[in-house]
């Protein structure tokens, strides 16, 4: 058969890793030879596998799918392919090789996936494109923590906001500084508008005729609401306090919030009951939102029918908890079958654990080298080679460089630990899942449900449901006699 060869990178660790585009052709083109395969075409290209624009792979997708012949598609891993388990173009690909149009070769993992593989095959596959989402995640998660502690620190991790400036300083550190004359301007703005005399709108026509500046009313808004300018930043919703010298007061910033909440009408957020589907299910009919309510001690869940009558059915809430109930019960699988995907997921994915040794044993060198530079600049300070102001300057970057690389451990080994209890945490999950929906409380309940099932609709006394992936694959495996087929 002809094979076509698809190799991909995105980032700079994959090439120090040993998977630059060089060697995962290197690889294919050796299996393609040690298989007989005619090489069709060798596809290699830099692009995200997480994104949903792609348009390399499109192009290649397109390729494959307008061959006459049925040909083998030849890839290093699945993560090569996509980290997106939504991917419609992993589908389109693995339904062609279902119906033995084409054939997927992943070599380092020694998969195949043709018509003829057994539903542990199907699972297998559904978990290592889990898996390979997971992989990405974990990576954007670490992004965030490193994220969530320079904010700790007091660092702001954006552009400055008005009256303040970005300042590069000593040719290597960044930092943010104040503004003398546009911070003059924020104070001026705060304290004309907390005595209560000026609207928004006729204190930007002020600022434009004193200081000559265009401040629109939805910017002098912002401005008003940003707690920076107290000494605190606020990032979705969580507040930090910052390490910047402040511009105004906290009492003249809640000044200010008061002077506006007088010119608005308060707003009254709804107390819901706790009800376990609340806002989980709608109407399969019309897709409005399935309504609780409470009839002579049972909940009953319903369409409100406001877009038009259509004989909607009251189905009690424990109904709905025995049906998903029995969802949760098929997600069980026979103990050898799980054993024997935890011992082989673990075989193929040893290079990524490789790596992560790799990267790890890296920054243990970088931060011992840094630790020992830190060493001798102080004894060139006791020893007078160096002066106190050179010292604190140096010092303060290093210091950076350490904490940096101190973080990026922790949270590397965090990611690995993850990473090793990832495919038994899924399986086993799913296994304990019913007995889990069953005796949990109503968030603990509500918690699963979203984690496993999406779209839940009612349509007629049922509840009609998509299962998330990997989960799907398990599901479809659960309507089978046999597990090996």
């Amino acid at each position: 058969m002809k094979a076509i060869l698809i190799a991909r990178v995105s980032t700079e660790e994959q090439k120090e890793a040993g998977n630059s585009l060089p060697a995962q052709v290197a690889r294919l083109e050796q299996y393609c030879q040690r298989r007989g395969f005619e090489i069709l075409q060798i596809c290699s290209f830099d692009e995200s596998a997480y994104k949903s624009k792609r348009t390399e792979f499109d192009k290649i997708i397109d390729f494959i799918l307008e061959q006459k012949e049925k040909i083998v598609v030849c890839c290093d891993k699945v993560d090569r392919l996509s980290r997106n388990v939504f991917d419609k173009r992993i589908s389109a690909l693995y339904e062609k090789a279902l119906s033995d149009h084409i054939e997927l070769h992943f070599t380092s993992e020694g998969q195949i996936i043709n018509s003829k593989i057994s539903a542990v095959e199907k699972f297998q596959f559904g978990i290592s494109l889990g898996l390979a989402k997971y992989y990405s995640d974990a990576i954007g998660d670490n992004v965030k923590r490193a994220i969530e502690q320079k904010l700790r620190n007091g660092e702001w991790i954006s552009k400055a906001p008005y009256g303040y400036v970005n300042k590069t300083v000593n040719d290597t550190s960044k930092e943010i500084v104040i503004d003398d004359y546009a911070a003059h301007i924020v104070r001026k703005a705060f304290e004309l508008y907390a005595t209560g005399a000026y609207s928004m709108a006729l204190l930007c026509k002020k600022m434009k005729d004193d200081y000559g500046i265009s401040w629109t009313v939805s910017f002098l808004d912002k401005v008003f609401k940003n707690h920076f300018y107290y000494g605190v930043m606020v990032v979705k919703e969580k507040q930090y306090p910052h390490k910047y010298p402040p511009l105004i007061s906290q009492a003249l910033f809640e000044q200010v919030q008061d002077v506006k909440k007088s010119y608005n009408k308060k707003k009254y957020k709804y107390a819901g009951k706790p009800y376990i589907y609340r806002g989980l299910i709608r109407c399969a009919h019309c897709g409005l939102a399935i309504t609780p309510e409470k009839h002579k001690g049972f909940v009953y869940y319903h369409c409100t029918q406001y877009n038009g009558k259509h004989d909607a059915k009251w189905l009690r809430e424990e109904e709905i908890t025995r049906q998903l109930a029995t969802v949760f019960k098929r997600m069980q699988m026979p103990l050898e079958i799980a054993e024997q995907i935890k011992e082989t997921l673990e075989q193929t994915h040893k290079d990524k654990i490789e790596f992560q040794k790799q990267h790890y044993d890296k920054l243990i060198k970088e931060h011992k080298s840094l630790t020992s530079m830190l060493d001798n600049l102080y004894m060139d300070k006791l020893k007078g080679r160096i002066t106190e102001s050179e010292y604190d300057r140096f010092y303060q970057n290093l210091r950076g460089e350490v904490t940096d690389i101190a973080i990026r451990l922790e949270q590397l080994q965090e990611a690995d630990d993850n990473y090793f209890i990832t495919t038994k945490h899924i399986i086993d999950l799913a296994n304990r899942s019913y007995d889990l929906f069953v005796s949990s409380e109503v968030e603990e309940k509500r918690v699963l449900i979203k984690f496993l099932l999406s779209n839940l609709q009612l349509k007629e006394s049922y509840v009609v449901w998509e299962a998330n992936k990997p989960f799907d694959v398990l599901l479809e495996n659960a309507d089978y006699t046999l597990w090996r087929i």
